[in-house]
């Protein structure tokens, strides 16, 4: 599997689990409807009021799983940030193209967008007896 193959995976999907870390250490999971821009960045929104904002801005550190139907998924790793005034806009853009219904919320108290930088990410196929995976670092995740 290739970079672009990543990509075109990650795609073809909208729903992922993440999960963050509690200000306890205790982990936190939510399903999150989120993009992908062609960098491989993962954007989502979210209220500042769910667990997973106060997580991710006190540590940015984020576990996604996308994909686990059809026995292949994706397990990836990255840091999560906010962007904000102009470096929001494309993100913001990307998310809402994704999810054309977000347009109604976006003027909602307390949404904030969440940008991921993938450092690690795994993909399975376990369609077959002879499983595929194959996992990429930092540097493969970078065009």
């Amino acid at each position: 599997m290739t970079r672009a193959e990543l990509l075109q995976f990650i795609s073809g999907h909208k729903w992922a689990v993440q999960a963050s870390v509690a200000s306890t250490g205790a982990p936190q999971a939510a399903v999150i409807g989120f993009a992908v821009t062609d960098d491989l960045e993962l954007v989502f929104d979210t209220l500042e009021t769910s667990r997973k904002a106060p997580n991710l801005r006190r540590d940015g550190r984020i576990a996604l799983v996308i994909g686990w139907d059809d026995a292949q998924t994706v397990q990836c790793e990255g840091v999560a940030d906010e962007p904000t005034g102009a470096d929001l806009e494309p993100y913001r853009r990307c998310y809402t193209d994704r999810f054309p219904d977000s347009l109604a919320r976006q003027g909602w108290p307390g949404l904030l967008f969440f940008r991921v930088r993938l450092t690690w990410a795994r993909y399975s196929d376990f369609r077959t007896d002879d499983w595929k995976i194959v996992e990429f670092t930092a540097a493969d995740l970078k065009k």
